[in-house]
């Protein structure tokens, strides 16, 4: 039960990309363990300025998948994903 109150209110809060456990990043939908770890892997080098900058740096992670993350509770530098206008 404490897990499942710790995601919800995780979901809920959101989840920054530069502070969140595997745990928390893998609770993210869409975020599988492949992916979290290629998230963790770039983030050890130094943390995400903001989206744009892990769009570019993380392999599987473009402009659609940025979205739907985002939608799922994911941020960067605590701010949604927002495109970029065209």
């Amino acid at each position: 039960a404490a897990l499942l109150t710790t995601l919800s209110l995780a979901a809920f809060a959101g989840v920054d990309v530069n502070k969140a456990s595997q745990a928390e990043l893998e609770a993210v939908p869409g975020m599988g363990p492949a992916l979290t770890t290629r998230v963790m892997d770039e983030r050890k080098k130094a943390p995400f300025k903001d989206w744009a900058d892990l769009i570019q740096r993380v392999r599987g992670i473009g402009e659609g998948s940025a979205a739907r993350l985002s939608k799922g509770g994911l941020t960067v530098a605590n701010a949604e994903y927002k495109p970029a206008a065209k």
